[in-house]
């Protein structure tokens, strides 16, 4: 009888701890897509606003295009042609700054590069961009936008903590460096960046940080390099990436 009230027991807690790493297992999955969901909500967020951004832009564009036709229009009625070729030569050279500000060869890029510019010219954020994309390129297109993005958002966020917009920047260069895909982003911040052991991490806690923890996937991905440095209120991070091989 002994035995049948151990076994019993046993089996008992046995079932106990199997139903509680089930619970847990359960409670983390769910925190996790939280945290994730979060993420994503963040991210759909930016997202927006950079679109949003962009249209107001437009709308200034297609404002300023209306008066430009009623100054031409004015100019032809009265004969003024001198004035007016003077008038279009102006605006032409104007509409080369209107133009896509950045070309690098890639649609893809061409289309997160250019609306983070936005964001950074709305937010008074000094921007310069550097960018080509080799065709020989390892990472696709979502990929690539997954790396630019993430590391724009980043230093855009450290300059928005600086009051005194006059002291950001944010400095891109995007091309083939030592036969390799080469990416460099650096900002300026204000305090020091979190670091755990050699590895920095999301200055919003624990549960964050999962945008770096993607490009860092991606590196790893492709056996490529991650290196993030901070000195003297910079903070710079450089992914170099193998060529795909040629067949």
């Amino acid at each position: 009888m002994n035995y049948i009230i151990i076994g019993a027991a046993i089996v008992a807690i046995a079932v106990s701890v199997v139903i509680s790493v089930v619970i847990t297992r359960k409670r983390v999955n769910r925190s996790a897509e939280s945290r994730i969901a979060e993420y994503q909500n963040e991210v759909i967020t930016k997202h927006c606003e950079e679109v949003q951004s962009i249209y107001n832009m437009m709308r200034g564009w297609r404002h300023d295009y209306k008066n430009h036709i009623q100054v031409m229009r004015a100019s032809l009625e009265m004969g003024n042609l001198t004035e007016l070729s003077d008038y279009l030569g102006e605006l032409s050279a104007d509409l080369n700054t209107v133009d896509t500000l950045i070309k690098t060869g890639n649609v893809m890029a061409d289309a997160i590069l250019n609306s983070k510019l936005a964001l950074c010219k709305a937010r008074n954020i000094p921007c310069e961009v550097t960018a080509t994309i080799p065709e020989e390129c390892s990472v696709n297109d979502v990929e690539l936008c997954v790396i630019i993005g993430n590391l724009l958002d980043n230093a855009i966020e450290a300059c928005e903590k600086i009051e005194d917009k006059t002291q950001s920047f944010i400095r891109v260069y995007i091309g083939a460096f030592k036969n390799q895909f080469y990416i460099s982003v650096s900002n300026s911040m204000i305090g020091t960046p979190v670091k755990k052991g050699k590895v920095y991490k999301s200055s919003k806690g624990e549960d964050h940080g999962f945008g770096l923890m993607r490009v860092d996937s991606i590196a790893g991905k492709y056996n490529g390099f991650v290196n993030r440095q901070f000195e003297e209120g910079v903070f710079a991070t450089e992914i170099m990436l193998p060529f795909v091989q040629s067949k």
